[in-house]
């Protein structure tokens, strides 16, 4: 498979001698992302960067728009002078390129469609048309077009091929082989590294190998995740279903696959893949024995700073964490950056970075102790 292995990607299979600060990150949806903004903005609070934020009080960059320059704040006095980007965004490389300097490394995170089906069914159910008018998931798959409205295209992108839409293509495209290796090969030439939520250890260790950044700058407490009891288990009809009804996605997803694990054995090889991702583990154990009340994520309902409550959509029940109390500042300090919600954290850096600006609207006072 020609496509399988870019020109750019090579290029980056050293692990260079410096940690990379010029770090662009595709948030797709559903994907495990918070966790991967939520390193990326300890590492730019750590090293002091600069990060291309939301302008005003948004949140995201310009979504479900395709992403204009003009969207991050500063943009038009500061240039190309950010060191990272990682909000949601819909892909659009040229804009990006307006804003992140020639040496940034591009990256971005895929999941199984299967299970981002579900997750995506589950957090947008209230939101999107399509998931409304159907009882659950396995309804909306049995019979998709049947719920699936295409003149209600923006809102419905949450319902088929949301990666290939957050990629910046049209998620109700015809699959025809063309297209789809055209498709394939432009992300290739655009993202240096491509990461999977599926084995998301492995691919903290290859951040980290990539990137030449440290253990601990890659280890994370899993942010926005959900309760049990709210994953709708679905039927060997509804997975196959997936498959057909976001083919795009699947094929995506099936390609980038084959790379990681090509990229892992080139780079890395397994043998150390499997003691890097242990030693990640013991560190996260550790940080976790260290910090947390409780040994997993809690119900929002049983988080005692409220401050600290993750926002909540659709059918999902989102998870949070408890601090321990007395602990000394500099701990406290490590120990809150791993648990804050990306829209506090965001919150905060914002107001850091643009001090003369009116804050976005979560404000965290915590960091002020």
């Amino acid at each position: 498979d020609s496509l399988d292995l870019c020109f750019f990607c090579r290029l980056h299979f050293v692990q260079p001698s410096y940690p990379q600060m010029n770090v662009m990150f595709l948030k797709t949806h559903k994907t495990a992302s918070s966790t991967v903004m939520n390193i990326l903005f300890r590492f730019a609070e750590k090293h002091n960067l600069t990060l291309a934020l939301p302008a005003g009080q948004s949140y995201h960059l310009g979504y479900p728009h395709r992403f204009m320059a003009q969207f991050v704040e500063g943009f038009k006095t500061m240039g190309q002078s950010y060191n990272i980007m990682c909000n949601h965004m819909r892909f659009n490389l040229p804009e990006v390129r307006k804003v992140m300097p020639n040496t940034t490394t591009y990256f971005s995170i895929m999941r199984n469609p299967i299970s981002l089906m579900e997750s995506s069914y589950a957090y947008n159910k209230f939101f999107t048309p399509a998931f409304r008018r159907s009882k659950d998931v396995n309804e909306f798959l049995a019979s998709p077009w049947t719920y699936y409205n295409m003149s209600e295209y923006r809102n419905n992108v949450h319902a088929r091929n949301y990666m290939w839409f957050d990629f910046g293509y049209d998620n109700n495209a015809m699959d025809t082989e063309d297209y789809v290796q055209r498709v394939l090969a432009e992300i290739e030439q655009a993202f240096q590294l491509m990461l999977l939520t599926d084995y998301f250890d492995e691919s903290m260790v290859l951040l980290k190998e990539t990137l030449g950044w440290e253990l601990d700058d890659v280890v994370y407490f899993k942010l926005n995740s959900r309760s049990q009891d709210t994953i709708k288990s679905m039927t060997p009809e509804s997975k196959e279903k997936v498959k057909e009804w976001c083919s795009l996605d699947w094929k995506l997803y099936q390609h980038f696959n084959r790379t990681f694990w090509r990229r892992i054995q080139e780079t890395i090889g397994l043998e150390k893949l499997d003691q890097e991702v242990n030693i990640l583990r013991m560190r996260q154990k550790e940080l976790m024995e260290l910090c947390l009340l409780d040994p997993m994520p809690i119900d929002k309902t049983k988080i005692k700073d409220k401050k600290l409550q993750p926002f909540q959509s659709g059918r999902a029940n989102i998870l949070g964490y408890n601090l321990k109390e007395d602990m000394a500042n500099e701990t406290l300090r490590t120990c809150l950056r791993l648990i804050t919600p990306e829209l506090q954290y965001m919150s905060y850096l914002y107001a850091r970075q643009f001090p003369e600006k009116k804050r976005k609207s979560t404000a965290f006072s915590l960091w002020r102790r």
